[in-house]
């Protein structure tokens, strides 16, 4: 069996400390679920899996309008993002992004993204949330990734 270096990433999980940001933007945005950590007034991090996809350099996903991220997302733009399961296990390292919350163009074009990403599953998702909650029920939110420090230091 082979030992890995000390401060190496586990097998499988991805280190974004040593990646620039196009490889970290391929890496998070391939992935089927990433991981959003916003933050509550208090300052507490409440993390959440949802679908993601790439839009140029950021990344972008999708979400029902009265959420509660979102409420999050418009108190305090900083997050962390990073891949995880469908459980929202985290599955990497964490990077910290801004969050904007997208116009209704946008959102859309989220949409036909993540149709063309999630396949048959994206689209009967997103045709069941058109059905309960309508075009303006949902938004999008795009995630830049910033500079800084990894999370812990």
């Amino acid at each position: 069996m082979r030992r890995r270096r000390r401060g190496a990433p586990a097998r499988g999980r991805l280190d974004f400390r040593s990646m620039d940001d196009d490889a970290s933007l391929d890496r998070l945005g391939s992935g089927k679920y990433l991981l959003v950590t916003t933050y509550r007034k208090n300052g507490t991090p409440v993390a959440t899996p949802v679908w993601v996809v790439r839009d140029g350099d950021a990344l972008g996903v999708w979400t029902v309008a009265d959420s509660w991220k979102v409420k999050r997302v418009r108190n305090r733009a900083d997050v962390l993002v990073g891949p995880c399961d469908v459980r929202g296990r985290p599955t990497g390292d964490q990077v910290p992004g801004t969050a904007e919350i997208c116009d209704p163009a946008t959102t859309a074009r989220y949409r036909k993204l993540l149709i063309r990403k999630y396949r048959v599953v994206g689209l009967l998702t997103l045709f069941g949330s058109r059905l309960r909650r309508g075009l303006d029920g949902t938004l999008g939110i795009r995630i830049t990734l910033t500079p800084g420090p990894p999370p812990g230091n």
